[in-house]
């Protein structure tokens, strides 16, 4: 096993550079668009509307009617409206800039580890996976795609990664979205996982 290296970074340097690891939007679930949160604000108000308009109605015909008339009012507005209405420059486009290289992801986490700042260090061990399969022109790096969007892109295009990515994804993901505490041997788990799909990466045909 590898030893950790030496602390060469204070606390006031650590502290910075896990909030501007955590603060890196390709980890992060994409959230709705404009456009679906006004769709989906939408639909819930015309809902609660016509539930309020069928109770007053006794659920008699004419209030079916009625429900039926505002029903297909409220699709038709929720349609125009949404049309008229910019998604986020960011869901699904292709990055505007640069992303770092993983050489400089694994620098982050060998400071982070050496600071026991475990599962920012394992952010960054996967920022750098996903970074070394895009400069292998295996994955795209897109703001708001997820680590599992990520794994599927790269089983497509390279199936012999699917077991060791996968485990490595899945350290991923309970580390950070389902907030399971993080020690040197997932680190450890991690970087050896990380290796393993870049050398079946790096001899496909």
């Amino acid at each position: 096993m590898t030893d950790l290296p030496v602390p060469e970074a204070g606390p006031e340097e650590v502290r910075r550079l896990a909030d501007r690891v955590l603060a890196d939007e390709v980890f992060d679930r994409a959230e709705p668009g404009l456009v679906v949160q006004a769709r989906d604000w939408i639909f819930e108000q015309v809902g609660e509307a016509l539930d309020r308009l069928l109770a007053a109605a006794g659920g008699g015909p004419l209030g079916w009617v009625i429900v039926g008339i505002l029903a297909l009012a409220a699709v038709v507005l929720a349609v125009r409206f949404t049309r008229g209405v910019q998604g986020d420059p960011d869901d699904g486009g292709t990055p505007a800039g640069p992303r770092r290289p993983a050489t400089d992801w694994l620098a982050d986490a060998e400071r982070l580890e050496a600071a026991g700042e475990w599962r920012a260090s394992l952010r960054c061990r996967h920022r750098a996976l996903v970074a070394a399969l895009a400069a292998r022109g295996i994955v795209e790096e897109v703001p708001g795609r997820t680590a599992a969007e990520y794994r599927a892109a790269a089983v497509g295009v390279v199936p012999a990664v699917a077991p060791d990515l996968a485990g490595a994804t899945d350290l991923f993901e309970g580390a950070w979205y389902g907030r399971r505490l993080v020690d040197a041997e997932d680190a450890r788990r991690f970087r050896d996982l990380s290796e393993r799909v870049l050398t079946a990466a790096g001899a496909r045909s």
